[in-house]
């Protein structure tokens, strides 16, 4: 357990948000600011990530979303795209056994197709050896893109038939990636930046916002605490 009795007992257990979705950002700027090369940064920021997993649990979150590679993401250097892709591939089978005992299902959503195929593989056996796992679903967005998820949903739609008189919010939901995913009641974004930076646009209409300085790498179990405890202290009125 990662949060103290005491700490635990500060909160409202009647008001946990269910579904907490995360921008982990600052990873390159925390590498930069140790005098290290970036893939240590991200492989500092993967190792935070099963810390605020097993911290989720203790606070009873059911869902937790992570940005974890964006449809934009492919800018980037082809050799900081191949240390992202790898270090994903040895994470997932380094955590097999951990979020095996602690209950945690993975699931992904984006569009996987472009990834390496090594990459899919073992993906797809995290999924399928987790899929009894009850004590939290952890979503990692892969190849994600809000307007590109959209934009797919739409596609499904006219694919299937669907005429104009059939198009609603709730019917666009059901085509979304997040279809069997209650939307965020919570966003936690790390580094300082203030944008949503085209994540999960149809689920955070009505999400709080987090936004902390805090660098991923330096974010830690107590952060998360004090990010739901703020959360409590909000009047979610949603429009009334």
């Amino acid at each position: 357990m990662y949060l103290s009795s005491e700490q635990l007992s500060t909160l409202d257990f009647r008001n946990i948000p269910k579904h907490v979705a995360i921008i982990p950002d600052g990873n390159r700027r925390w590498a930069m600011k140790q005098c290290e090369e970036i893939a240590f940064g991200h492989k500092t920021g993967c190792d935070i990530l099963m810390d605020i997993v097993e911290s989720a649990i203790d606070l009873q979150v059911e869902y937790l979303t992570f940005y974890t590679f964006s449809t934009e993401n492919w800018n980037r250097s082809q050799a900081e795209i191949d240390a992202l892709m790898a270090l994903l591939k040895v994470y997932l089978t380094n955590q097999r056994q951990r979020m095996l005992k602690k209950g945690v299902q993975l699931t992904t959503i984006g569009d996987l197709s472009p990834l390496p195929d090594d990459v899919k593989e073992v993906i797809q056996e995290m999924k399928k050896a987790t899929q009894d796992c009850d004590k939290i679903q952890l979503i990692l967005a892969l190849n994600y893109g809000g307007r590109e998820e959209i934009c797919r949903a739409v596609k499904k739609m006219i694919t299937d038939g669907l005429g104009p008189t059939e198009v609603n919010e709730k019917m666009l939901s059901h085509y979304l990636d997040t279809a069997h995913i209650p939307d965020p009641e919570l966003l936690i974004r790390t580094s300082g930046e203030k944008r949503i930076s085209n994540y999960l646009l149809w689920q955070l209409s009505y999400t709080e916002l987090y936004l902390t300085d805090t660098l991923w790498p330096d974010f830690k179990p107590i952060d998360f605490l004090e990010a739901i405890k703020e959360y409590q202290r909000r009047e979610r009125r949603i429009g009334s």
